[in-house]
C-alpha cells in the first residue's frame, strides 16, 4: 500500500471547496444561444466528487459554504439525501449567490461550459468556517485547486491543509485548474505548488502540472513531473492525457498507465471528476494501483456517456459491470497501456 489510511476515523474523505449548480441542456446538439430547456444538477468538482464517493459506499463529508437560499437549500438537501454529512457546510452570510454553470453540448466531440462565479459563495468559506475536530475525523481530504483561486476560502483551505498535516489526515490534491478568479499565472503556481509540496496525492492533467511547475521548471516530462512532486512527499503521482490516457506514477519509482475505455460520448465534461471519485475509492480499499485507474477510467467513460455529472455517478456494481461488458467487446485489457 502506498497510502496508510487510519482505519479508526468514521468519515473516509471530506472534499472542500465549491458546490454550485449545474445547467444541463435538455436541447443537444445546439448552441447555448439556441437551447431553451435546461435540467439542474448539484455541481462543482469537489461536490461531484462527494457525490461519486458516496455513491460508491464510502461515508463522505464537505467542507464549503453555499447561498442562504432556494439553491442553498438544494445542494444541502441533495448532499444529505446522498448520505453526505453536511455539518460542514455554511451558509453566506452577505448575500453570495451559487456559481452557475451552463453547458453547452454542440456534439459528442464539442462542448463548453459558462460560468457565473462574480461574488460565489463557495469562494467566501472562511478560516472560522474549519474545524480541526473535523478534519481529524476524516482518513482524507480532498482539495480542489479552485478553492485558493481567491481570499477568504484560500485562507480556509491552507488552514485545513494544516489541520490535515497536524492530524496525518492524508491530503488528496485535485489541481481542479478554471482560469476565472486567478488573477495571474505566477499567483497560480504559487498556490498550487503550497499545496502539492504538502500533499500525498495530486491528481491534475498534463496541462494543469505545467500552471503548477511555472514558477519551477518548464517543459518538463512526465517522468521529471513525477519525480519532483514525489520528491516533495506525494506518494502517486497521476498526470491525465485525456484520449490518450492516463499515467499513475508511485514514490517507489513504478509507474501504471491506462487507456480510456471505448464508449460514445455525450458531453466532453464530468469525466474527472468520476475518475477521481473512482480511483479514491479503490485506494481507500487497497486496490493495486493499475485496478483503482482502471475503475477510475471505467466512471469516467459512463459519465462523459451521461447527461449528468454527479446525478450520474455510478456504483460500484455499475462500474464493474461496465468494466466486464467493455472487456467482453473489446478484449480483457483493452483499457491497460
Amino acid at each position: 500500500m502506498y497510502i496508510e489510511f487510519d482505519q479508526s476515523r468514521p468519515l473516509d474523505v471530506i472534499p472542500i471547496g465549491r458546490a454550485t449548480v449545474d445547467l444541463n441542456p435538455v436541447d443537444y446538439n445546439r448552441s447555448l444561444e439556441e437551447s431553451t430547456t435546461f435540467k439542474k444538477y448539484v455541481g462543482g468538482s469537489p461536490a461531484n466528487i462527494a457525490v461519486g464517493l458516496a455513491r460508491l459506499g464510502k461515508k463522505v463529508g464537505f467542507i464549503g459554504m453555499v447561498s442562504d437560499d432556494r439553491f442553498g437549500d438544494y445542494v444541502t438537501h441533495y448532499f444529505a439525501n446522498e448520505g453526505i454529512d453536511t455539518s460542514g457546510i455554511c451558509r453566506a452570510k452577505h448575500g453570495e449567490k451559487m456559481g452557475l454553470t451552463f453547458t453547452e453540448i454542440l456534439s459528442p466531440t464539442q462542448s463548453s461550459i459558462l460560468m457565473y462565479r462574480n461574488q460565489a459563495a463557495d469562494l467566501m468559506l472562511t478560516t472560522d468556517d474549519v474545524s480541526e475536530d473535523y478534519i481529524a475525523s476524516a482518513k482524507a481530504v480532498v482539495i480542489s485547486g479552485t478553492a485558493l483561486s481567491q481570499s477568504p476560502s484560500r485562507e480556509a483551505v491552507l488552514k485545513a491543509l494544516e489541520y490535515a498535516k497536524k492530524n496525518k489526515t492524508v491530503v488528496i490534491f485535485d489541481i481542479d485548474y478554471r482560469p476565472y478568479n486567478w488573477k495571474s499565472n505566477d499567483e497560480m503556481a504559487i498556490y498550487y505548488s503550497l499545496v502539492g509540496r504538502q500533499s500525498d496525492l495530486i491528481l491534475g492533467s498534463r496541462e494543469e502540472f505545467d500552471l503548477m511547475e511555472g514558477l519551477i521548471a518548464r517543459g518538463s516530462s512526465d517522468q521529471e513531473t513525477a519525480a519532483r512532486w514525489i520528491g516533495y512527499g506525494n506518494r502517486i503521482v497521476i498526470i491525465k492525457h485525456g484520449k490518450e490516457g492516463s499515467t499513475a506514477y508511485t514514490c517507489d519509482g513504478q509507474s501504471f498507465a491506462i487507456k480510456p475505455f471505448p464508449v460514445k460520448s455525450l458531453k466532453g465534461f464530468g469525466g474527472g471528476d468520476g475518475y477521481a471519485s473512482a480511483f479514491i475509492y479503490s485506494i481507500l480499499e487497497g486496490k493495486p494501483v493499475i485496478e483503482a485507474l482502471e475503475f477510475g477510467s471505467a466512471s469516467a467513460a459512463m459519465l462523459i456517456a451521461s447527461h449528468a455529472c454527479s446525478a450520474d455517478m455510478p456504483s460500484v456494481e455499475a462500474i464493474e459491470a461496465f468494466i466486464k461488458a467493455e472487456k467482453e467487446e473489446y478484449g480483457e485489457m483493452i483499457a491497460r497501456g
